[in-house]
């Protein structure tokens, strides 16, 4: 309310007690006796009335011009502590670092924007990696905002790297409730440290508050769900974890690839298998079923087996392929391996058969074949264009002499 306005109310009072003092002391004005200092003074109602309200009206109207200057300056430096605010947002977005942290270090001053400008601040320090100026404009928090402080310090040890000081910033009491931002940085913090299972619980408090776009939280549910699985300490837990993923997760590549991976670590063969059995079932998968024959358990045959039915419907599969022959060599039976590999080879399998080739030349004694599938395999990983092999030397039977035997005086008899 401005100083006219003020005034005016100031008015309207004075009108509306002259009129209800007329109506109510007309008939009698009152008598008002006021001994002060031996002196007496006597008036009426109305009169003193009157002198009160003009003594408070004089009061109000000279606090109001002391006071004047002060709220000017106090109204200045708000709007200095806005535009500083504005503009260093501005420039803070604009990637400006140097001049955004000095524009909203100077409006945290402000203690209405002090929040906002300091966390600005901290993220300005951080943009132009001086992590020490960071750690120094959270730490002029105080005990203030805690939530947002909590917030910046776990921003800033998860970008160093330090995912176990970010969860006690974030679990601070103080800091308690979490904002979305809050718990979206506790749920990285976890998986940043190897409790990936406990970030995974929290997908359906971040769902609810929606703190990322849902393409987002899929990719983090899958995430975490493979790691929760890699991270899996016996085999009780890993079942666990396992049955608790919905049936959409059971068939993704990834997902049943860490499960195929630390069931095979733990002795579980049938679990291993059926899973990728299961997933390349519902949705093929080329690096699933490539890592469907590496995978380190004793049932060959059966995979063998399985193998071959995929390779009915996917005939020109180089993963499949390159499984096969995998398997093969697995149980002894080279030459399969050998055709399995050169037919993925022209299904354009890569750098692995090649690698996969060289080992079986190698073992079977063809060491120029050998060396130049290392080398093609070498070529294939950086993307050059790979050497024909040379043609395989043919296997000469040992050269019979025609002297079959000597006589005791050691003169060779002609065959």
């Amino acid at each position: 309310m401005n100083l006219f306005r003020l005034l005016l109310l100031w008015l309207v009072l004075a009108l509306v007690g002259a009129l209800a003092a007329q109506l109510l002391l007309s008939q009698d004005p009152g008598y008002v006796l006021v001994r002060w200092r031996g002196y007496d003074y006597t008036t009426t109602v109305l009169v003193a009335a009157a002198v009160l309200f003009a003594g408070a009206f004089c009061f109000w109207l000279l606090w109001t011009l002391i006071a004047l200057p002060f709220r000017a300056w106090g109204r200045h430096r708000e709007a200095r502590a806005r535009a500083r605010i504005g503009d260093g947002l501005e420039a803070l977005r604009q990637g400006h670092w140097s001049r955004a942290e000095k524009l909203l270090s100077q409006a945290a001053e402000d203690e209405q924007v002090e929040a906002a400008a300091r966390l600005g601040a901290a993220e300005a320090a951080l943009a132009r990696g001086d992590h020490a100026a960071a750690r120094v404009h959270l730490a002029g928090f105080g005990d203030r905002h805690p939530a947002l402080r909590a917030i910046g310090t776990a921003e800033l040890a998860l970008a160093e790297q330090r995912p176990t000081d970010a969860l006690v910033a974030l679990d601070a009491p103080a800091a308690q409730p979490l904002p979305p931002r809050g718990l979206a940085l506790r749920a990285d913090a976890l998986a940043a440290s190897g409790q990936a299972a406990e970030a995974w619980g929290l997908l359906g408090v971040l769902r609810k508050q929606n703190v990322w776009p849902q393409a987002v939280l899929d990719e983090r549910e899958q995430l975490w769900a493979e790691a929760a699985l890699r991270e899996a300490p016996d085999t009780n837990t890993l079942a666990e974890r396992w049955d608790a993923l919905p049936k959409t997760l059971r068939v993704e590549p990834g997902v049943v690839e860490a499960y195929a991976t630390r069931a095979a670590a733990f002795g579980w063969e049938d679990a291993a298998t059926r899973s990728i059995e299961q997933a390349l079932d519902a949705r093929w998968d080329e690096e699933l079923a490539a890592r469907y024959g590496e995978l380190p358990v004793e049932r060959v045959d059966h995979r063998r087996a399985q193998v071959e039915r995929w390779l009915k419907t996917h005939p020109g599969s180089p993963a499949l392929l390159l499984a096969r022959a995998r398997l093969a060599i697995a149980a002894g039976d080279w030459p399969q391996a050998e055709d399995a590999l050169h037919r993925a080879l022209g299904q354009g399998a890569g750098s692995e058969a090649w690698e996969a080739l060289g080992d079986g030349y190698a073992r079977s004694g063809d060491e120029a074949r050998a060396r130049q599938c290392y080398a093609n395999a070498l070529a294939a990983a950086q993307g050059r264009a790979v050497v024909p092999l040379p043609p395989r030397e043919p296997v000469r039977p040992p050269a019979t002499s025609m002297l079959e035997e000597r006589d005791p005086n050691g003169v060779p008899h002609l065959r």
